[in-house]
């Protein structure tokens, strides 16, 4: 492959390739640089006749605490309505790497799986979790959107306004009782599960997967799905665009003491 950066890790054997992003002393968070090498990535893995199966994961105890918040966000894309629905949308185009890939993409999740590396794991085609697993998008605490407002698709109205206007994690069991995710299996099984998954896909004809992959994805595209989302990247240009005084007070406890603190004196409101 062309990505040479360690944060990246890829491994192709037996029409299987493994993307890892790792990036664990940070949650495996994700910034622009990082998504711009994923999609690329993507497009190559899915341009490659080797490779019938892809499988997304985390390096380390975590699959992923969203976006990276270090990431100067405000002042590369702007804190206006145009610069945060170009953002967004961005990021977006970023979550629908797995989604747009002709093949079949698993995501393999253990530990956190947060905000929009929750939205990449629903993104795929199948998700297997560790028995450790936490899904939740917390973003609606601090006053900012989900770019892509892929749950309500997956997990049905009911559970996504749930989920969604709370922005509380939930474990493993409960996401998959909901549909979020496909299997949950002990965390000292979750590899040799998610490759035996991966192992019975790669059995069938590349043909097979791609034509009724992008049947089921047309099928939900028809229904509505794309232009939703373009829909949420509107409304949640609206709403990262304005100053909320929970976001005013988040961002100045962050200023002054540190994104840890301004995160503990939000979690804080929320004992239950």
């Amino acid at each position: 492959m062309s990505d040479s950066d360690d944060t990246l890790k890829i491994e192709i054997a037996d029409k299987i390739a493994h993307l890892r992003i790792n990036r664990t002393r940070q949650m495996n968070v994700i910034d622009p640089p990082m998504m711009e090498r994923i999609k690329k990535i993507f497009a190559e893995l899915d341009a490659d006749d080797s490779v019938s199966v892809i499988i997304l994961s985390g390096e380390g105890k975590h699959f992923g605490a969203g976006y990276d918040l270090t990431f100067a966000w405000g002042d590369t894309y702007g804190r206006d309505i145009f610069g945060q629905r170009k953002m967004l949308q961005d990021c977006v185009n970023f979550e629908y790497a797995p989604w747009d890939c002709s093949k079949p993409v698993i995501a393999m999740v253990r530990g956190y799986c947060l905000a929009g590396s929750c939205e990449l794991a629903m993104m795929c085609c199948v998700t297997m979790a560790s028995d450790n697993a936490m899904f939740g998008e917390p973003e609606i605490r601090f006053s900012t959107s989900p770019p892509a407002m892929i749950m309500p698709w997956v997990v049905g109205l009911k559970k996504a306004r749930e989920l969604l206007y709370t922005g509380d994690m939930i474990p493993a069991e409960e996401a998959l009782a909901c549909g979020m995710i496909n299997r949950v299996v002990p965390d000292d099984k979750l590899e040799d599960e998610t490759m035996r998954l991966a192992r019975r896909m790669a059995a069938i004809s590349i043909e097979g997967l791609r034509t009724t992959k992008a049947a089921i994805n047309k099928g939900a595209e028809i229904a509505g799905l794309r232009q939703a989302i373009d829909y949420g990247i509107e409304q949640g240009a609206m709403l990262d665009s304005t100053e909320t005084e929970a976001l005013k007070t988040f961002s100045e406890i962050r200023k002054a003491e540190g994104l840890k603190a301004a995160i503990r004196w939000r979690e804080s409101q929320f004992p239950d």
